[in-house]
């Protein structure tokens, strides 16, 4: 082996020319900074107000709320598609919300009596008759 480590090239290390220099980036035409993505846009967008006209009154709400109202005039004026829209909606939200009361943390004491009795994969033997 020569001295000089930096000049070997190999798998891993390619010669000394083609390595990145100092502080240079490896993709110079990469993305330019401050740019932002697709999702950070859409939550920007979606998370702006605007001002709709309620009951004769002026009120700022958030965009995403607006087309919900939207949704919902349509609806109730007879467009079924925004009918069956607004119905899935609520059939998800309903859904999400029974899940969430069913989901339960169990107490240390409940924890405890569920290890005894040997249920949720303990594979213990309860008896310990060695049967089924």
């Amino acid at each position: 082996m020569s001295g000089d480590d930096d000049d070997e090239a190999g798998y891993g290390k390619p010669p000394k020319s083609r390595r990145f220099k100092k502080g240079q980036s490896g993709n110079p035409k990469g993305r330019p900074k401050g740019v932002k993505n697709f999702q950070t846009e859409l939550r920007s967008v979606l998370r702006s107000k605007v001002t709709v006209t309620e009951a004769g009154k002026l009120k700022s709400v958030s965009t995403v709320e607006a087309a919900l109202m939207r949704l919902r005039e349509k609806a109730l004026k007879g467009d079924q598609r925004a009918l069956e829209i607004v119905l899935g909606y609520a059939q998800e939200s309903s859904n999400t919300s029974d899940a969430r009361l069913r989901e339960r943390h169990l107490s240390k004491i409940e924890q405890d009596i569920v290890e005894r009795a040997g249920l949720f994969g303990n594979t213990a033997d309860p008896d310990g008759s060695g049967h089924d």
